[in-house]
């Protein structure tokens, strides 16, 4: 007697036959807008740390992180450590050089291990002279939404950034 009908067929990957039909009959495509209403994004998400309202500091993977701009091109990275560090432990700084003329781009990232030290950079470093030149410090991962802007930001037109001085 034939015993094939009996016992399930098997598939070369190892996977009996019935439930790649099951599998194959139970999956749709999903495009569009229907996908927004599947099961597929009401799991459970992990979530980094930080506030959960909108346009609040996002904490990257690794740590805080926040970005410096207006930072005059002759700044070596080593003045902007110095400068940083009085707020806190640096876990990571880029200071990105022009290749053509090899000066500073004129921002910096800067990573901090701890919320707090980070927003004391943020906070008391913003508007601060450096090196005769005004930084603008703010954080580089925010909360998507809209953020509540102060006036300041409102009246700030954006220029160009300032040449450096020829002798």
């Amino acid at each position: 007697p034939r015993r094939t009908s009996i016992r399930r067929r098997r598939l070369s990957s190892g996977i009996n036959a019935e439930y790649g039909d099951r599998l194959k009959k139970s999956a749709s495509k999903k495009k569009g807008r229907g996908l927004a209403r599947s099961e597929v994004l009401r799991g459970d998400f992990d979530e980094l740390e930080g506030e959960t309202r909108p346009g609040a500091p996002q904490k990257s993977i690794e740590g805080w992180i926040i970005f410096v701009t207006n930072v005059h091109i002759e700044a070596t990275e080593n003045d902007i450590f110095d400068k940083f560090s009085e707020y806190g432990e640096i876990k990571n700084l880029n200071a990105n050089l022009d290749r053509r003329t090899g000066y500073l781009k004129g921002y910096v990232c800067i990573e901090y291990e701890q919320y707090n030290e980070a927003r004391l950079a943020v906070e008391q470093a913003n508007n601060e002279n450096f090196l005769g030149q005004e930084l603008k410090v703010d954080w580089a991962f925010v909360r998507p939404g809209k953020k509540a802007t102060s006036s300041k930001r409102k009246e700030r037109r954006r220029g160009r950034s300032p040449s450096p001085d020829t002798d």
